[in-house]
């Protein structure tokens, strides 16, 4: 296992074929004011890939848009609105299709209200990882190593989190809801950057 780390784009060649986890890390929480500062991503085998892109960025980065434009690859995260809202507002890219693990959690682990990454690999995959660097500086001039394991960490999981989660909406009825929602996302995204990141436009009042 190792992580690797790229400036401004993905080196061609670099991830087998087939699904890939991806996460970013921003400067906030507000994806229109809060730049896109890196993105990791993994095919499952072993390693990680961070991509870093640095202030005044182009994010002209052809070979990761490759990946994540490739309607063949099924894109893993976990809370995937987030993720898609910042790669599509700053890369240009809609990064489907999807399978998010928070909301297939919501949907069968109703048991709980803890849905958070760290919780689910604890229960589904009996490891534990740190969340310590979850607000730091991710615009800063070097990334330090703990920020590097903390983002490798968040696409090292995600392969087996979906084979776990996959099992459990099978067996519980919900697989074809769960991809209803997964194909929503991009339109809930994209209500997201055009301002109505709060409003239930399907509420009554």
């Amino acid at each position: 296992m190792a992580i690797f780390f790229h400036e401004e784009d993905l080196p061609e060649g670099v991830l087998a074929d087939g699904p890939v986890a991806v996460d970013t890390e921003t400067m906030g929480l507000h994806t229109l004011r809060d730049r896109l500062c890196l993105l990791q991503i993994s095919d499952g085998n072993g390693d990680e890939h961070l991509v870093r892109f640095n202030p005044g960025s182009e994010y002209d980065a052809p070979n990761l848009k490759q990946v994540l434009a490739d309607p063949a690859r099924v894109k893993l995260y976990h809370f995937a609105r987030f993720d898609l809202a910042a790669i599509e507002y700053y890369l240009g890219v809609m990064a489907q299709p999807v399978f998010c693990t928070k909301i297939a959690s919501r949907l069968i682990r109703t048991y709980t209200d803890r849905h958070g990454l760290k919780e689910l690999v604890r229960e589904l995959l009996g490891q534990d990882i740190s969340k310590q660097q979850q607000s730091s500086d991710w615009g800063g001039p070097e990334l330090s190593e703990a920020q590097r394991d903390y983002a490798a960490s968040d696409v090292r999981y995600l392969h087996r989190l979906k084979a776990e989660l996959e099992l459990r909406l099978e067996r519980e009825g919900r697989k074809e809801l769960a991809q209803a929602c997964f194909d929503f996302l991009p339109h809930r995204a994209r209500l997201d950057i055009a301002g109505w990141p709060e409003t239930d436009i399907f509420a009554h009042a």
